[in-house]
């Protein structure tokens, strides 16, 4: 059960992230993509988590913040062109992703189970990524770019904190 809610948790952050994508072409190739890094990411961080913990502990708050306070100028950026810019798919999945290698590393150390737990990542994430992309296009309609400009501060403030740490 423990591996089940573990999985789901780090899934919700995609929620997050993608619903502000209202205009994705391929939502399910970028919930199929997320979800697969989802299940590869905590593999690999279960796998060499004993080889990484020295240099996650250093620099992942770093990069983590780094990566958060990008999105949050990028989103800042665009939100007053009337021209969408678009993001990589891969890039995407790949940042919407990352945090799931160094949580893994944890539940690695905590004996969590590495298959209910990676499955359940994979799962969480499609539903996640999928349900918000849909949601992302319909709240456009509604909000405009008013969703976007508040998750850029949002990002902005959480990697700044992340720094602080």
């Amino acid at each position: 059960m423990q591996g089940i809610l573990a999985g789901i948790l780090t899934s919700v952050d995609v929620i997050g992230l993608y619903v502000l994508l209202p205009n994705v072409r391929y939502r399910l190739f970028l919930s199929l993509w997320t979800a697969a890094l989802h299940m590869l990411f905590p593999l690999l961080g279960f796998e060499l988590g004993s080889y990484l913990v020295r240099f996650l502990l250093e620099w992942g708050q770093w990069i983590s913040s780094i990566l958060l306070f990008c999105i949050g100028m990028h989103l800042l950026l665009f939100s007053h062109r009337d021209e969408k810019v678009t993001i990589s798919p891969v890039i995407l999945a790949v940042t919407a992703s990352l945090d799931t290698f160094s949580v893994s590393v944890s539940f690695g150390m905590l004996n969590l189970e590495k298959t209910i737990f990676i499955m359940s990542a994979g799962l969480s994430a499609l539903i996640c990524a999928y349900g918000s992309l849909v949601i992302a296009r319909r709240s456009q309609v509604f909000f405009g770019n008013k969703i976007q400009i508040a998750a850029g501060v949002i990002f902005i403030i959480m990697s700044i904190l992340a720094i602080q740490q």
